[in-house]
């Protein structure tokens, strides 16, 4: 469907608002209402059109959802009732939904003016890589023509339609004036410098003003920054808005001898590197929390980093009123343990309780006595400890309703050295796509600084001891780590080479690995991978994620030997069966 406006008297000057809102899929009604309240912000403003993020009435991404009549039909009427509203003379606006016609759905933009849906234009090109799968339910749509807006030609490209030249080439030469592209870009580090970059690439070829609107909030794995912008013709940056914080913007295009240009707006400064992350992890996890209804968050307090990490995020998203940490020692739990998981929960102001699990595990040993008898104890009689851990938490979010919050970073769940059943517990992992290395820095990052929003304390609120100490799961005496791991540094770079690179185990070894170690590396790599599939979800952080990123088969016997490339000979035949394929391992 093109529907095309009456266009009216030719204007030199529109006033737009950027609204830079937080959806929640499904919840239209919801959404609806988050339209309204920009809407009425912008109105005090002066704004003539209000611009939303893609499918924001329907929420992104909307998955197989947007499958259902009953959902599509729903967004449509709540899009019929907002177009309405706009015959009061107030902002017209702009929204996306899902868009059904000729039997064919479409990842829509609809212009709403004068109490009627004026114009709707489709998606073009549909990503179908990473953490994008809308070919699977969107059709794609045709190549579009400008939408006039009080004789303002407007060029709409919807997100990933600027990542390529054809739609915004078409726009331009079927005259459009300005681009505003509707947006549903997932965060991951430096994702904004890719963002801008493909941007001026666009307005470089067409010699259009561009308009760049994000989203912001967690969806589940995803977390969308914001981080909105507009570039000038000229390439220069007219407009910043703030990422991981909801926005509704001002900007003011007049046009003028050579066209079209912002002449005013806000020029936030963004986090970088590990600040952005850090703010990525507290948004996900926030948006997890609140969005699913959760009256807070609980999670074991071990001592170690990482819960110490996860405890200092829950603080900062939820406000430490809305967070339980609970201590679960055993014979192997040290004092230094001990007094660190007091301080750290003091520091944060959160609850904390002490559970000894002794009568637990004991009993448990016991009742698997008769039948271990005459074997060593090993791995089994550790992750006892780990399972028992895991439903005492899980208990304790049953009774009480908090989610519980499980603590493994990127590179634990890389190599399977996690419990499941046990630690690997919980509704969400807001560390999940954090390598270890990463979680002392965001440790020591903290403790100097945190988020703009946070609701956590200011200052140390990580104790130095849980930073300095070697890491160690103490289900053993006197157990570290790096006993049965490479050094993290060493095992961190090996496996950013296997998951984000996908790089040969020579080419790993020509950067000064032992061959040895990074066959091992890898090896574990796969066995873990029925593991992480069973792993909650978690915030993505990285390029490649474990999850939507990242799809590896579980049955799988690849291994690269590390050798040099032949070309494989597939006439000779495999003699006998290979057999004996290696054990999953704890």
């Amino acid at each position: 469907m093109v529907l095309m406006t009456t266009s009216p008297a030719r204007t030199d000057r529109l006033v737009l608002a950027l609204a830079q809102t937080r959806s929640t899929v499904g919840d239209i009604v919801g959404n609806g209402q988050i339209v309204r309240a920009a809407r009425a912000q912008a109105a005090a403003k002066g704004a003539d059109l209000v611009m939303f993020p893609e499918l924001n009435l329907a929420g992104y991404p909307p998955e197989d959802l947007v499958l259902k009549t009953a959902f599509q039909e729903a967004c449509r009427t709540a899009a019929e009732e907002l177009a309405r509203e706009t015959a009061d003379g107030g902002p017209a606006l702009l929204i996306g939904l899902p868009w059904a016609e000729d039997g064919k759905l479409y990842n829509a933009y609809a212009l709403l003016s004068s109490g009627r849906i004026e114009a709707v234009r489709f998606k073009v090109d549909l990503p179908n890589y990473g953490v994008f799968d809308e070919k699977r339910v969107f059709a794609r749509g045709p190549l579009p023509g400008p939408v006039v807006f009080k004789g303002v030609r407007i060029g709409i490209p919807v997100c990933e339609d600027i990542w390529t030249d054809e739609v915004c080439e078409c726009l331009a030469e079927t005259g459009a004036e300005i681009l505003l592209v509707p947006n549903g870009s997932p965060y991951w580090r430096d994702k904004n410098d890719e963002r801008v970059q493909i941007a001026l690439s666009r307005v470089l070829e067409t010699e259009l003003p561009l308009v760049y609107l994000n989203q912001i909030g967690g969806q589940d794995e995803l977390v969308f920054d914001g981080a909105s912008f507009v570039l000038n013709a000229d390439r220069s940056l007219a407009v910043q808005m703030p990422a991981f914080e909801e926005s509704v913007s001002i900007c003011t295009f007049e046009r003028g001898a050579d066209g079209w240009a912002c002449v005013n707006g806000e020029r936030a400064v963004l986090p970088e590197g590990d600040e952005a992350d850090y703010a990525a992890c507290v948004l996900g996890l926030r948006d997890y929390v609140e969005k699913n209804g959760f009256p807070g968050v609980v999670m074991g307090l071990s001592g170690g980093i990482d819960s110490a990490l996860c405890a200092a995020m829950a603080a900062d998203a939820l406000g430490p009123e809305r967070v339980h940490c609970i201590m679960l020692p055993f014979r192997y739990t040290s004092q230094e343990s001990l007094s660190d998981a007091k301080a750290c929960a003091d520091a944060l102001r959160v609850r904390y309780d002490i559970l000894p699990i002794a009568p637990a595990v004991e009993g448990m040993e016991q009742i698997l006595a008769p039948l271990f008898a005459g074997r060593a104890r090993d791995l089994t009689e550790e992750n006892l400890q780990s399972r028992v851990r895991g439903t005492l938490l899980m208990s304790v979010s049953n009774k009480f309703g908090p989610m519980l919050v499980t603590t493994g970073n990127k590179s634990e769940m890389s190599v399977g050295y996690a419990t499941i059943y046990g630690d690997m517990n919980g509704g969400f992992n807001p560390i999940k796509d954090l390598y270890k290395m990463q979680v002392f820095r965001l440790c020591h990052l903290r403790n100097r600084w945190k988020p703009e929003g946070a609701l956590g304390p200011d200052g140390v609120v990580i104790p130095e001891n849980i930073i300095t100490k070697p890491p160690s799961a103490e289900l053993c005496d006197n157990q570290k780590d790096e006993d049965s791991l490479p050094a993290y540094p060493v095992l961190d770079d090996i496996l950013s080479c296997l998951v984000e690179q996908e790089m040969r185990v020579s080419d790993i070894v020509a950067r000064g690995h032992d061959l040895e170690t990074v066959k091992k590396v890898e090896r574990l790599l796969y066995l873990a991978e029925y593991k992480r599939r069973q792993s909650a979800p978690g915030v993505k952080v990285t390029r490649k994620n474990f999850g939507r990123d990242r799809r590896y088969p579980i049955i799988n016997r690849f291994r690269d030997s590390g050798g040099a490339v032949r070309t494989p000979d597939f006439s000779i035949a495999p003699k006998k069966p290979l057999g004996n394929p290696e054990r999953f391992e704890e």
